[in-house]
């Protein structure tokens, strides 16, 4: 077997693992926040979950598949570890970013979360002052 071929199977193997690996680790982490944002409503934090991961993975699965192809040929044992590291390399990059805009956000939607509890006064008014008159 060719070994651009070894090393695109490699490739593709451990990309798809990690990709789904950071999928499932954001997805069991990410439902709280969801669940804390969405005051408690666990079908609709679920359902937002679900639909997170679904995009997670056909954006992160599409970079993997675009960025498959090469414009060399391995020829050697070293060749394939050299491809596989770049590749691998640019693959973890992305998936990191990815992670850190997803908690990024999710981080923004529970503050926001939290900002619109604490503008509601804890007291419903109970009358209302007249301005004053005259100085």
């Amino acid at each position: 077997m060719d070994r651009t071929v070894i090393a695109y199977v490699i490739y593709l193997a451990v990309s798809i693992a990690l990709t789904v690996w950071v999928a499932r680790t954001l997805s069991r982490n990410g439902r709280i926040f969801l669940a804390d944002v969405l005051h408690g409503d666990e079908k609709l934090a679920d359902a937002v979950n679900h639909l997170l991961v679904v995009g997670f993975y056909l954006v992160n699965l599409g970079f993997v598949a675009l960025y498959l192809s090469g414009d060399e040929t391995v020829r050697d044992t070293r060749g394939v570890f050299e491809a596989l590291s770049a590749k691998l390399g640019v693959v973890l990059l992305v998936l990191g970013a990815m992670h850190l805009a997803n908690v990024y956000v999710l981080n923004r939607i529970r503050r926001r979360g939290i900002m619109e509890r604490e503008q509601v006064p804890p007291v419903a008014p109970q009358g209302w002052a007249a301005p004053a008159t005259g100085a």
